[in-house]
């Protein structure tokens, strides 16, 4: 059963309509619906004529006090209910999605929905609640005029557009941002609960999750750090088997732009080198390439002995690599191949690999039954077996298994040098951090959405959030923000500038020092409402 609870906003009592329940998860949640306030003169109760209408429908009529109901109070009661918003996030949001020209495309593409879609995407990044809640943040948020968002309307929105108005928003957004810098290209899963969505499939969960899941494939700018271009896969599929298609895909939405790409290893085949060189002969890129291909195992053996020189210092962010390239034939056609090596990380995995065999020889003759471990043992242990079971470590085996520990090998057809080859690789963790935001910031561990447009058009919206959290994260970190606070800290600050409105008048509350230098990072003018 609901119960009715009261919150002190300002100089004024609100009562909400409170129902408990659990998540998918099984966590205890709470949601609450604004019913009505308290008179500030008489003390007694005023609700909202909904509530008073849904509970006579509901055969358990409110009692409502006579002199409540003369001189048009309920009108009255009701705008006083909707006076007092947060506005400082809302107008933030709002000027930064105009300042990246982001909304212009949005409103060229889906003309019919743009501010549904904006204020959904404002929610997802200014909310941490499911979108069932939306209802009850736009009613205390200011907003574009969209009316309720009841968990109908987000239904309805997120069925009312199709794959070419997100082409034509692509498209769009392409041709605004693709220029010759390099395209950082990764992959991550989505899962999902849902038995409804075709693409929805068993594959290689990087969540460690047993569930079905779907695949979305993400371009991002390394220079402009926003995302470019994203197309969704089945869920079991490879990401290797994804690279032809996204590329295809990428270079039909940008118009036949200069194809540049970077990629990492789970990305490379043969058969895509060869296809961005035949297909694309005016493209750049870098894929790294896995050890499973002979030619990388050679090269490295080939250049142990002589990497670690003071001429092949690679400068990093921390402590520095070693580097050289090396022209080579692969494939019958010709390309630069980059060695990197990272002696720090070559003595960590030497030291996790020794420590790791030391584990399983104790454990081992102590007589420990590790059935998870069983590979390993029988790799890198010799045993005998007698009164008492002796093991050896074998030497032979971890040093054959720490050939490449620490080493790279990039696959690239320009003419770079080791150092940029290595700066721009490294940036392609521009990706990484983009599916952190996605899964983290963004709630979208979980698709929790059945169907398969919805689904799309879901992570449609999820795109656009993305792309005005990847700007809002690029000034935070030129500015020196994050030394200050968090961006989930950011939003909230901005969340407490407050717009009241009375007598149809609209009055904003003072502005902080805090929100003021906000703001000013940000190049935005200070609100005024008048």
């Amino acid at each position: 059963m609901p119960s009715i609870t009261k919150q002190t906003v300002g100089n004024n009592t609100y009562l909400y309509e409170s129902h408990s329940f659990r998540d998918d998860l099984g966590r205890p949640r709470n949601r609450k619906v604004k019913i009505g306030k308290i008179d500030r003169k008489t003390g007694r109760a005023v609700y909202t004529q909904e509530y008073i209408d849904r509970m006579n429908d509901a055969g358990t009529p409110v009692a409502i006090p006579q002199a409540d109901m003369i001189d048009g109070l309920e009108e009255r009661i009701s705008e006083a209910l909707d006076s007092l918003k947060s506005y400082g996030l809302f107008y933030f949001l709002n000027k930064t999605i105009k300042k990246i020209k982001l909304i212009k495309i949005l409103q060229q593409a889906l003309p019919n929905c743009w501010e549904e879609l904006c204020m959904l995407c404002f929610y997802l990044i200014g909310s941490d609640k499911p979108l069932m809640y939306m209802e009850d943040w736009i009613a205390e948020n200011e907003s574009y005029p969209v009316g309720k968002m009841s968990s109908q309307r987000l239904s309805e929105l997120l069925a009312a557009f199709g794959q070419k108005e997100q082409n034509d928003f692509y498209r769009a957004w392409c041709e605004a941002n693709c220029s010759d810098e390099y395209m950082a290209l990764d992959i991550t899963s989505f899962s999902s609960y849902s038995k409804l969505i075709q693409d929805c499939e068993r594959g290689y969960n990087r969540d460690g999750e047993a569930l079905c899941q779907i695949n979305l494939c993400l371009l991002f700018g390394e220079e402009t750090q926003l995302p470019v271009y994203q197309t969704i896969y089945s869920g079991s599929l490879k990401d290797v088997v994804t690279f032809k298609t996204t590329i295809a895909e990428m270079e039909a939405v940008c118009g036949g732009k200069k194809l540049v790409l970077v990629a990492d290893k789970g990305f490379y085949s043969g058969k895509n080198v060869k296809m961005l060189v035949e297909k694309y002969p005016g493209s750049e890129f870098l894929v790294a390439v896995p050890f499973t291909n002979n030619w990388a195992k050679e090269l490295v053996k080939k250049e142990r002995d002589t990497i670690d020189r003071a001429s092949n210092l690679i400068k990093t962010s921390g402590p520095p690599y070693r580097g050289l390239s090396r022209e080579i034939s692969v494939y019958d056609l010709q390309f630069k191949a980059h060695i990197l090596y990272n002696p720090e990380r070559a003595l960590a995995e030497r030291n996790e690999l020794y420590s790791h065999a030391v584990w399983l020889k104790e454990m081992v003759e102590a007589g420990k039954e590790l059935k998870a471990f069983r590979p390993d043992i029988e790799k890198y242990l010799l045993i005998k077996k007698g009164k008492k079971v002796c093991a050896q470590i074998n030497q032979q085996e971890i040093e054959k298994s720490l050939e490449t520990a620490g080493w790279l090998v990039i696959l690239g057809n320009g003419n770079l040098t080791v150092q940029q080859v290595h700066d721009i690789y490294r940036k392609k963790d521009v990706v990484e951090k983009a599916f952190m935001k996605y899964k983290n910031l963004l709630g979208f561990k979980r698709l929790r959405v059945h169907g398969d447009q919805r689904m799309r058009n879901k992570l449609f919206v999820a795109f656009i959030a993305l792309t005005l959290v990847s700007y809002i994260h690029k000034v935070m970190k030129e500015k020196g923000l994050y030394r200050k606070m968090a961006m989930e800290k950011m939003f909230i600050t901005l969340s407490k500038l407050k717009k009241v409105a009375i007598n149809g008048q609209n009055i904003l509350r003072p502005i902080t020092k805090e929100q003021k230098e906000i703001f000013s990072a940000f190049s935005i003018p200070c609100p005024f409402v008048g």
